[in-house]
């Protein structure tokens, strides 16, 4: 278990907008789309979710945009676990350039654990906390 999960992405003539660069509801989409993909190479897919009746929602999303992307990059979705709350978790997000290393984004969602069938939130089993290593805050240095 790795506490960063990178999850690479290729930029798609659809993911470009009006200004000719990646547009800004795509960056959501990789986020949650990294998210999906690190749950599930911790063995986290939905059919495990849909066995303990519970599925994730998000709260909120907080992103900061430092440089834009364009069609035929090769980008990384680093993220990690920062924070467990009782039923969600704090989930960090850096996108980065692979031929530079540079930083496009930088971003946070809140992830709320919910009862599928309630539509409520609901306490995070101890089997899911314990497939993914935390890396707070201030300990991470991606």
């Amino acid at each position: 278990m790795a506490a960063i999960y990178e999850h690479e992405i290729s930029v798609a003539a659809a993911d470009i907008d009006m200004q000719g660069h990646v547009n800004n509801l795509v960056y959501l989409r990789w986020m949650q789309d990294a998210a999906v993909a690190h749950s599930v190479a911790e063995n986290w897919g939905k059919r495990r979710y849909e066995e303990l009746g519970c599925g994730w929602v998000v709260r909120a999303h907080s992103i900061e945009y430092f440089s834009p992307a364009f069609e035929g990059e090769e980008l990384v979705v680093k993220t990690w676990l920062s924070e467990y709350f009782t039923a969600s978790v704090l989930r960090q997000y850096e996108i980065c350039r692979v031929s530079d290393g540079r930083m496009l984004a930088k971003a946070e969602t809140k992830w709320v654990l919910i009862d599928m069938a309630k539509r409520t939130p609901r306490r995070i089993p101890d089997e899911i906390l314990s497939a993914f290593q935390l890396l707070p805050r201030d300990e991470a240095s991606v």
